[in-house]
Parts: structure tokens; sequence; C-alpha cells
């Protein structure tokens, strides 16, 4: 444990990395379906995959399983590149893309986005490695490469053809290019407190694309994502996630504490706004480790309350391809800022908002409310309004809960602007939020940090 302790950063990460890919492959074939783990894996290759594809559905346990370790095993190797040096953005990227890999990514629809960061790099001159985490955001718009791939410009999927092969490497490569800008340009516009950086150029760019492929040259709207995609979660989901996602965090807790983590260690970073931080570069590794197992735990064990709690559902309903990827997807941002204390008001504000609106609808006649906290598109919009947390961790915890509330809102509204081919739908959400919210709290706001200072001085 001494060596593992003394490792540097980015050593740290990518063995983080390696890890975290194994036990999905591990898993894979240990799954109940595992005889179809490769005709399932082939047709998740080979499938249209808009939000929310259901890969537990679409392709079986075995083979979603083996997706996400082949994803995370080609983003490993995205980050061994010449010029790569994992940071806390690179833990972002990495577990964002993995938790797509259940319910959208692929190693097929990676491909032409990263070929355009590859071209990017040729032409600035830059090494590969340089732009390793631009090339893992860039896969966010994955469900309109597959779409191109194998069902452009007609209303039914067609399978592999050359004029959508044509159209996804050159849509593809077109946006992976132009990215890196939007990268760097992207913190400005939010100012730091949307986690999901790389949701905002990702998102314009899908929302343009939408507009240009559909509503102009077709004229009319992206197909409607298929039913047997969206099967219901079932109890056998329910034991797959929670035991696969509590073990993996509890060995994180297990390995922090055996590096020497403390509650001291750990509790000095719970007490971080979470605003522009990186975990690993201020606090270590280990108390990194430990929040991952901690922030993890917490997040499953959200999931399964907000299904308990909803009239509309059971704990069984809140899992699918979908809300275990989401899990990993939450827990990105655990390097980058977020930990159970700026977290939890983001998640006391959805389950407000829903049980507000969802007795306000009933006033209108509404028999069951759509949007419960129990909901699958409200549980997964909550990983996304997590981006918030720094929103929470700077002005305090009422207005993080009035963050979560308001993303609790817009976010199930959102695809229809992008046409569900932008897996960053709620960090995009969390964006638009910030656009609206932060330019108050800097008028009319103090910070904690302002009040605590102010009350000082009295």
């Amino acid at each position: 444990m001494k060596k593992l302790k003394n490792m540097t950063e980015s050593s740290f990460l990518k063995l983080f990395f390696l890890f975290v890919s194994v036990c999905f492959l591990v898993a894979a074939p240990i799954m109940p379906d595992r005889a179809s783990m490769f005709t399932g894996f082939a047709k998740i290759l080979t499938s249209t995959c808009k939000i929310s594809t259901n890969y537990f559905a679409l392709g079986g346990f075995a083979a979603t399983f083996l997706n996400m370790g082949v994803v995370g095993l080609f983003c490993l190797a995205l980050c061994c590149l010449p010029g790569a040096k994992p940071v806390n953005a690179t833990t972002l990227a990495f577990l964002l893309t993995v938790g797509f890999a259940s319910w959208g990514m692929n190693v097929v629809n990676m491909i032409p986005t990263v070929l355009g960061v590859c071209l990017y790099c040729l032409v600035k001159k830059e090494k590969l490695g340089a732009q390793a985490n631009a090339m893992m955001f860039s896969t966010g718009i994955a469900p309109l490469i597959s779409e191109l791939l194998f069902r452009y410009p007609n209303a039914e999927a067609v399978g592999f053809n050359w004029l959508g092969l044509g159209l996804a490497l050159v849509v593809g490569i077109v946006i992976g290019f132009f990215l890196p800008a939007g990268l760097t340009h992207a913190p400005a516009v939010h100012k730091g407190y949307d986690h999901y950086s790389a949701a905002l150029p990702i998102g314009m760019t899908a929302f343009f694309l939408r507009a240009v492929l559909y509503n102009v040259m077709l004229g009319t709207t992206p197909a409607k994502l298929e039913l047997s995609t969206m099967a219901a979660p079932t109890a056998e989901a329910f034991w797959i996630c929670n035991i696969f996602a509590a073990a993996l965090f509890m060995i994180f807790i297990v390995v922090s504490l055996l590096m020497g983590c403390t509650f001291k260690d750990y509790w000095n970073l719970m007490k971080d706004s979470g605003h522009g931080v990186s975990f690993t570069a201020k606090y270590g590794t280990a108390p990194f480790l430990m929040n991952a197992g901690v922030f993890g735990l917490m997040i499953v064990a959200y999931f399964n309350v907000a299904a308990l709690i909803d009239p509309n559902a059971a704990m069984s309903t809140a899992w699918t391809g979908m809300t275990f990827g989401i899990v990993f997807c939450m827990l990105a941002t655990c390097n980058s800022g977020s930990h159970p204390r700026n977290v939890l008001p983001i998640m006391a504000g959805y389950v407000l908002f829903s049980f507000v609106f969802g007795w306000i609808s009933s006033l209108f006649g509404v028999e069951k409310f759509a949007l419960s906290v129990g909901s699958q598109s409200i549980l997964i919009g909550l990983c996304y309004a997590n981006g918030l947390s720094p929103v929470a961790g700077k002005y305090g915890f009422g207005w993080g809960l009035l963050a979560g509330g308001l993303h609790y809102l817009l976010v199930s509204a959102v695809p229809d602007m992008h046409g569900g081919f932008l897996l960053y739908n709620g960090g995009f959400t969390a964006a638009l939020i910030c656009l609206m919210l932060v330019p108050q709290l800097e008028r009319f706001c103090k910070t904690k940090e302002e009040r605590k200072l102010a009350k000082a001085q009295k």
C-alpha cells in the first residue's frame, strides 16, 4: 500500500481506470445471460441508441458489462497516448464515458469523433495525449453517430451502409475537430458552476445538427426511440446493479483506508465548496478514493430510496441499463468537486420539487404524474444536476436545493432540442440553469465565505 500511496496523481488514476475496466470485464461472464454475451454485444455495436436506450434490454446484462469494460480499456488507451497526463478532468471524462456504455455508447460510435480530435492535433501540431480528455468528451454525441450509420435518412433502421458510414465519419470528424476550442471556452460561460462543462459545446452542436439534418434537410423530426429498447426494469437488474456497485465502492473505501486515509482527511475534503478544485491534487489520492466509494454508495442508496418513496414505483423499478450507467456518470465528478455534503441539497431539491409539482398536477386532474421522483427520466436527470454541486458548496444548502429543483423542472424537456442524440442531456440542462441562476446569485447573494467574514466583523 505504501507504493500505491506514493504514486503520482497520473499513475494512480491510470491504475484506477484499469481496475474499474477490469471489474466490468470480470463481471460480464458471471452474468446470468452469459451464453448470449457476444451476440448481445454485436447487437449493441450495430443498433441505433438514442437516449434513453436500455442496453440491458437491447443486448443483455453480460453484453452490457462487456461493452462497459471494453469502452473503459479504450479510454485507458487514450490516457496512455504520448503527452497524456491524467488529472481530475480525466477522471470525469473516463467515468462519464464508461457510464454511457450501458445506454448509448460503444467502441464503434466513439471512433468518428475521436478521429476528429486526432485531426485537430495534427493540424495544431499537438501531441495526441494532450487532447485525450477532449477525445472522450467528444463521444457525448455518439447516439447521432449510430443514427447516421444505421438509419439516416430512413424512418427505420437499415443496418450498415456506405452512405451511413460516410455521413458518420464526416459529421464525427467535424465535431471532434472543433470541440477542443469549445471545451476551452465553455467554463467562461457557466463560471465553473457546472462540472459537466463539455455538455455545453456538445449540446449546442447536437441542437444545430438536429435542426440541419432533420428539420431542414428532411422536413421532419428524428424517429422515436423503439419501445423494445425501453423495456421495463426487472428485479434481476435490481440485484445485479446493487451488488456490483456496492462491492466496487466498498473496495474503494477499504483500499483508501489501507492507504492511510483518516476521517479527518475525508472531512477536510467534504468541507470544500467543490468550485474549481481537483481533489487528487489538493487532498491526495487516498481521500479521493474514499470520496469515490462513499459518494458512490450515496448515489446507489438515493436511487433505491427515491423509487421506494415514489407512490408510482417500487424499489426494483429504479434499475435499468440507463440508471446503472448513470451511477458512474454521476460519480464522474468525484474528483472535480462533488461530495456528499454539496450534492445532498441537489438531491433534496429533486425530491421536494417532484412532490410539490406532483401535488399541483393532481389539482389539474392528472391521475398519474409522469415525472415523479422514481421515474427513469428524473433518476437520470439527477445525475447531471449533481454537476451543479458548486452552487450548494459556494452559496449554501438553500440555493443548492433551488438549483436542483430548477434542473428537475427543465431536464425532461431538453431532449426535444437535440432529438435524443446528446448523452450529456442533463449536463446541458445544468449549463442552462447556470446561465439563469449564477448571474442572480452573484448580483444579489453572498457566498458562505462572505457571510462568515461579515459575521466575524460584527
